[in-house]
């Protein structure tokens, strides 16, 4: 979401004041970073607070205007997770529960991630007075509810969000908003929870593109989209590859847009892969290049072999030093390691280049701007016409997407969310199976690099 969020001021106060419940998935961008994913009021001193802190915890906390660590006569609740979310590949369900009512002071906030209760904190703080009243700055028409930012106006929240659920009067257990599917025994969303909202509860589903705000609760109570927000297909159902922020060379550069954009501002060699990989089926993907050189040193696609344990050296390219990669450079020249040339193609500065893995046959192909290199064809299957024999160069295994750069520039890749960043791609092109969203016309029997296509291959 970068710096977007969304907003709404309640137009009725809350009737209920001893409980509250917050549901929503999300998938990380930005690590090592505090990032505020819900938060109530622009006050510090009064406020509901859901984040991320720079320690990658979950941090819940209501705290009343009165409440000071010198006089503790107010209201405060606060727990820290000891647990750290840094998965930037798949999806976390994170729920926080706030009851008054309850007897044991301990009982009285909760915080489930992925269906468990978490138990273990770095921070707790409980309010010991039973059936108090939440914060008057909660519910209140007087002050707002922000969704990816802190009240006033930082901590942006940088990752996807999806399914979130606000409830006003009733504490829910996480089993209210998901349930670990009986085949995969992964932890998926209830789309259609039975749940009472509240006077200000609301259910944003996010699948109105022209209307992201919209509550699908009943209440109508809507908010306002602050900045570009962009709906993706990638779902906790269905998981897209992105790029991975932790599988990168020493010199990182920096990721942005979900981890979808990789920037570059120096002439220092800068790596990493996809977050997700595979051993068979076949496999498309796009990369947009700004601001790109198309000398030797510029920003490049590969692929890289994961059941290395040096595919990834650090200070360096994907095809030498034993990375064990393939990668087109911006002169046109195709190396794979030791640094072995394997073709010359057309040279690109900024451009799209596209790649087709065919993982059943052993060939890997390369495109610039919907022109397919070398007279490759990817549906030319065990013929492997124009293409590339992967095991010739860099073994057999477990293969993903790979970036390099060693210049300043910008690289977005779309492997089948729709976008280059936050620009929507202009053709909107679908793989065989209607799963992804590409500029260029994708071969026949490829598909977008996600867990469902990977899951169909393993299992077909």
């Amino acid at each position: 979401m970068a710096s977007t969020y969304l907003s709404r001021t309640p137009t009725s106060n809350s009737a209920s004041r001893t409980a509250i419940t917050t549901s929503m998935w999300i998938k990380r961008g930005q690590l090592g970073a505090l990032q505020t994913l819900f938060h109530t009021t622009t006050s510090n001193s009064g406020y509901l607070y859901m984040a991320l802190n720079v320690d990658d915890q979950i941090d819940f906390a209501l705290q009343n205007t009165n409440y000071t660590q010198s006089a503790p006569t107010g209201f405060k609740e606060r727990k820290i997770t000891n647990r750290k979310l840094r998965d930037t590949n798949g999806w976390y369900h994170i729920v926080c529960t706030v009851d008054t009512s309850l007897a044991t002071a301990t009982d009285r906030l909760k915080i489930y991630i992925n269906g468990e209760q978490e138990t273990s904190w770095s921070h707790e703080t409980n309010n010991t007075q039973q059936n108090q009243a939440l914060p008057s700055l909660i519910g209140s028409t007087s002050y707002p509810y922000n969704i990816g930012r802190q009240g006033n106006d930082s901590y942006y929240y940088d990752g996807s969000i999806a399914h979130f659920h606000y409830i006003d009067g009733t504490a829910y257990a996480a089993s209210t908003f998901g349930e670990t599917d009986s085949t995969t025994g992964i932890w998926e969303p209830k789309t259609a929870p039975s749940v009472s909202y509240g006077t200000n509860g609301f259910f944003l589903k996010f699948e109105n593109s022209g209307s992201m705000g919209t509550d699908s609760s009943g209440n109508s109570n809507n908010f306002t989209v602050n900045g570009s927000m962009t709906q993706l297909i990638d779902t906790p159902s269905n998981v897209f590859a992105t790029l991975n922020p932790i599988a990168t060379s020493t010199t990182a550069g920096s990721f942005s847009n979900s981890n979808t954009t990789h920037t570059k501002s120096n002439s220092t060699w800068a790596s990493t892969t996809s977050t997700l990989a595979a051993s068979s089926g076949k496999y498309y993907a796009e990369y947009k290049f700004t601001a790109n050189s198309s000398s030797s040193n510029g920003q490049m696609a590969a692929i890289v072999n994961m059941d290395l344990t040096n595919y990834m050296n650090e200070n360096s390219d994907l095809e030498q030093n034993g990375n064990k990669g393939i990668t087109y450079y911006p002169n046109g020249t195709v190396f794979a390691d030791p640094q072995t040339t394997v073709g010359t193609y057309s040279s690109y500065g900024d451009a799209i280049i596209q790649i087709a893995m065919d993982l059943d046959n052993g060939f890997l192909y390369f495109g610039k701007d919907g022109t397919w290199q070398n007279s490759g064809d990817p549906t030319s299957g065990a013929t492997g016409t124009g293409g590339i024999n992967i095991s010739n160069y860099i073994g057999t295994g477990t293969y993903a997407f790979g970036l390099a750069n060693r210049n300043t520039g910008s690289t977005s890749v779309n492997f089948g969310n729709g976008y280059f960043g936050t620009t929507a791609v202009s053709s909107a092109q679908n793989p065989d199976d209607g799963t992804g969203i590409f500029e260029y016309d994708v071969p026949a029997g490829y598909r977008a690099l996600c867990t469902k296509s990977i899951n169909a291959e393993e299992y077909s």
